[in-house]
């Protein structure tokens, strides 16, 4: 059973900073590119940072270029998220995705989600 188990969000004031981590189970993590998503209230889920199985390149969207970096840990299985220079509009839930990208229609997973609020 594949697992992908969230941490570390919570509450933090703006121009803080945050580290999310994703713990995966039940999967070949190598296989894996990973990825962060996140979803505000109201809007739909947007890709926030995502990292190759076997080159760890990188890209991230817009917003957070510059402020949130993304890695891995093949030996524990985790992937990370460190949040920087926080504004309101990143608060939202972020998920953790895999996708298996060695076949074609590899499988997708999810995590259940962390909440992040950016707030005064």
């Amino acid at each position: 059973q594949v697992q992908l188990v969230e941490s570390g969000g919570g509450l933090v004031q703006p121009g803080g900073s945050l580290r999310l981590s994703c713990a995966a189970s039940g999967l070949t993590f190598t296989d894996y590119q990973m990825s962060w998503y996140r979803q505000a209230p109201g809007k739909e889920r947007e890709l926030v940072a995502e990292i190759d199985d076997f080159t760890w390149a990188t890209n991230y969207a817009d917003s957070v270029k510059g402020r949130f970096t993304v890695w891995r840990d093949d030996i524990e299985s985790t992937v990370h998220l460190q949040m920087s220079s926080l504004k309101p509009q990143d608060t939202a839930v972020y998920y953790c995705h895999a996708r298996n990208i060695r076949a074609i229609g590899g499988a997708v997973y999810w995590g259940q989600g962390t909440q992040v609020t950016v707030s005064p």
